[in-house]
């Protein structure tokens, strides 16, 4: 038996002493890295709190329209790349939509939704779409230009356009 409570006491020593010791083998490297972090995190956020205070604009050919943008993850990621001005090639496609490819996947939550004409959505995070009329598919929905179904078809609806994206 008191062989024993001598192992046991000897096994508890030496995973202290082993304990010790590494806790103490970097004190200069723990101490350092929140340091070199809290500025990058505090420009970014201030970045941020910057970019989140400024408006989308939404530009179809030559013709700026008025859209109401959601508060979302998928929309603050669009205002990141729109702090550039952010253009797109759009195309026609299945009589009722105009896509286009934003060069990059941005966060998305999509779900299946049925759109109405003005709707501005994300699909497979890196494409937006702007309806002229209605569809049923899974999308994140981003938007919604405040025109009519006849006003869009005329913006959207006769070929190929570009739209630019712009922060103010």
């Amino acid at each position: 038996m008191k062989r024993f409570i001598i192992l046991i006491t000897t096994l508890v020593l030496m995973c202290s002493l082993v304990s010790c010791s590494r806790s103490t083998s970097n004190p200069t490297t723990e101490p350092s890295q929140p340091t070199t972090q809290e500025p990058t995190t505090t420009t970014h956020n201030n970045e941020d709190d910057e970019l989140m205070n400024k408006t989308l604009f939404l530009k179809i050919g030559n013709t700026e329209v008025d859209a109401s943008w959601l508060d979302n993850d998928s929309v603050t990621a669009l205002k990141k790349l729109a702090k550039d001005n952010l253009t797109i090639k759009m195309h026609m496609y299945g009589g009722f939509e105009q896509v286009g490819s934003l060069g990059t996947s941005i966060t998305s939550a999509d779900t299946r939704i049925t759109t109405s004409p003005g709707d501005i959505v994300l699909y497979s995070s890196k494409q937006i779409v702007i309806f002229y009329d209605s569809n049923t598919w899974a999308y994140t929905k981003l938007g919604h230009i405040n025109l009519s179904k006849s006003e869009l078809t005329d913006l959207l609806g006769d070929g190929d356009v570009t739209i630019a994206i712009t922060l103010k």
